[in-house]
């Protein structure tokens, strides 16, 4: 055939001229409506966005092809029925109508979205009629477990796995579970599930039955579910009960782990079981004997015991003998000093030691110890007179302060008091605090011990001699001396003499001879009109010394001479109490005057 004839157009074909003799023509209108019947009969009405169901008729390398009761076949990826892969024409699955047709004309369908509608239907429905969920644990989270429902993974928090605390989540790995949805939260795509609703519906009839046998008094089994530091709560059967600390045990513990553990089984006693609160006491050591009753008859008031230092307490401390039997030492009773001091600088926790009996009552099942029974009484000690005889010097510590002295123990178990009176010859001491401090060692003199009442007098300025004495011969009635006021009252001034004295002086004595009064810090001449030895008490007077001509003063000699003035103002350097410088200067004057006599 040429390329001419090949090239030339056909001509057009004419449909009217055309005769349709023939088709068709077979059929009556019966048959033709019978036909269109069966023809509808074989297509379903399917709309888009909805789940479907569809036959597999093809499976190819590449895709599956549905039929779904359309005028046209679906096809899937073959990579969304991974998880069938025993798929075979003729299988029935659900698929997700995207489309009735694309752009080639093809009806688009989609099995993954279809199985995440189908799960979020079922898992609501689950949740509307409280079914039970067979579910898979996946992997262990934060808090919880994921498990798979439906192929869609929900949230089992470990609080809601069992109705006792789960320490350890991997072993529900790779386990099936039984479950039920209890949270749904669609903005999130969140599911939360329970096993321990199971759990606690299957308990139900269990807890009530115990419930309503309970008493006072009923010995029950249960395992250790939960421990804290006040005590355990056990598992009674589907019924929680608390094992306070201080009813595992007679004796002390520190935990609850020191004698228990959890998932131990163990026998407990009901003390208490209060029924609107559904609370139950319980108790272990209840059911063995309290060890006062076991106590041995030897142990009795004076005997000797050995124990172990529970706990010590500002008061005192507690002195376990045996578990369960514990005696009180007071902090009284733990040294024969009369200062208490802290426990703790006696004995600690854990200590190993002894102590006598002092009280003991089994009924009551209490005891008072003491250690301080273990030495000698040093009131009772056969030296003590001839170690504290009258006179004798001692060093002690100052241990107290009041108003009319202080105490000092000169040693453990032995105090005396000093009174203020006896502290200084010159100073006149309002209150002991102005001459010593609490802890302070001062050395004093025994003044008096009466053993019997535990008295021991004692004193400090006894340790020297008494400067009055001296100053007696000093300050003679009518003598003048330099003084200085140091303080003005509405009756009477004090004045400082040499050597530390004081003295006092009538405010109408501090006139002057220009008519006027002397005030605090001056210095000025005054005679001495009255000396009580007794009393230590020095009486003045400027007054009369105006206008009187110096020879005519009524002065020691030995105060005009030299070497008296230095010994003045060497004593008047030293402290007090500095007798050793009175006494020479008693001395110098005493020999200044047999030399004026001659």
């Amino acid at each position: 055939m040429s390329k001419e004839k090949q090239n030339q157009p056909l001509p057009e074909f004419d449909w009217d001229k055309a005769s349709d003799k023939g088709f068709g023509t077979a059929y009556s209108s019966a048959d033709r409506t019978r036909l269109e019947q069966m023809y509808e009969t074989t297509l379903s009405p399917v709309s888009e966005k909805e789940v479907v169901k569809g036959v597999v008729v093809g499976i190819t390398d590449r895709e599956v092809i549905l039929n779904i009761g359309f005028k046209s076949d679906g096809i899937v990826s073959s990579n969304e029925f991974r998880d069938l892969p025993g798929l075979k024409i003729g299988d029935e699955v659900e698929v997700y109508v995207e489309n009735q047709e694309d752009a080639q004309g093809q009806l688009v369908l989609s099995r993954k979205k279809a199985k995440v509608i189908t799960a979020w239907d079922n898992i609501q429905k689950s949740f509307d009629e409280d079914v039970v969920i067979d579910a898979n644990v996946k992997r262990r989270t934060k808090g919880g477990l994921i498990v798979d429902i439906f192929g869609i993974e929900a949230f089992l928090p470990g609080s809601q796995i069992d109705v006792k605390p789960i320490r350890d989540f991997d072993v529900f790995v790779g386990k099936r579970m039984e479950v039920k949805v209890v949270k749904i939260n669609y903005a999130n795509d969140n599911v939360v599930v329970s096993h321990k609703i199971l759990i606690e519906k299957d308990l139900e009839a269990q807890r009530q039955q115990i419930l309503n046998n309970l008493e006072k008094g009923q010995v029950l089994e249960g395992v250790i579910k939960n421990m804290t530091n006040f005590g355990v709560f056990i598992d009674l059967g589907g019924v929680d009960g608390l094992l306070h600390i201080t009813d595992i045990s007679w004796g002390r513990i520190n935990h609850p782990s020191d004698l228990l553990s959890l998932d131990q089984k163990l026998n407990v006693v009901v003390l208490d079981f209060d029924e609107e609160k559904k609370r139950i006491s319980l108790g272990l050591k209840q059911l063995q004997s309290h060890p006062w009753d076991s106590l041995a008859d030897e142990i009795q008031v004076g005997s000797k015991v050995t124990g172990r230092i529970v706990n010590v307490a500002d008061y005192g401390a507690f002195l376990e003998i045996k578990p369960g039997v514990e005696g009180l030492i007071h902090v009284s009773e733990m040294s024969w000093s009369q200062h208490l001091r802290n426990p703790q600088e006696f004995m600690n926790v854990n200590d190993e030691i002894s102590a006598v009996v002092l009280t003991l009552d089994r009924q009551e099942r209490k005891m008072s110890l003491g250690i301080k029974q273990l030495t000698e009484d040093p009131w009772t000690q056969g030296s003590l007179k001839e170690k504290y005889a009258i006179g004798t010097r001692h060093k002690g510590v100052v241990r107290n302060l009041t108003n009319f002295g202080l105490f000092i123990e000169l040693e453990e178990g032995i105090d005396g008091l000093v009174h203020v009176s006896d502290l200084s010859w010159t100073k006149k001491i309002k209150h002991p605090s102005d001459f010593v401090k609490v802890n302070d060692e001062l050395e004093v003199v025994v003044l008096e011990l009466d053993a019997d009442n535990r008295r021991l007098a004692l004193g400090h300025k006894q340790l020297e001699e008494n400067p009055w004495d001296t100053f007696e011969s000093i300050f003679e009635v009518g003598s003048v001396h330099k003084s200085t006021i140091v303080a003005k009252g509405d009756k009477f001034a004090t004045l400082e003499l040499p050597y530390g004295i004081e003295g006092v002086a009538s405010i109408k004595n501090l006139a002057k001879e220009d008519g006027t009064f002397a005030e605090v810090g001056e210095s000025l001449d005054f005679t001495v009109l009255e000396f009580l030895k007794d009393e230590k008490k020095i009486v003045l007077t400027h007054s009369k010394v105006k206008g009187v001509p110096a020879e005519e003063r009524k002065e020691p000699k030995a105060a005009k001479a030299p070497a008296t003035e230095s010994v003045s103002k060497e004593a008047e350097k030293s402290t007090f109490g500095d007798l050793s410088v009175l006494s020479a200067l008693k001395e110098q004057f005493e020999e200044s005057e047999k030399k004026g006599k001659k």
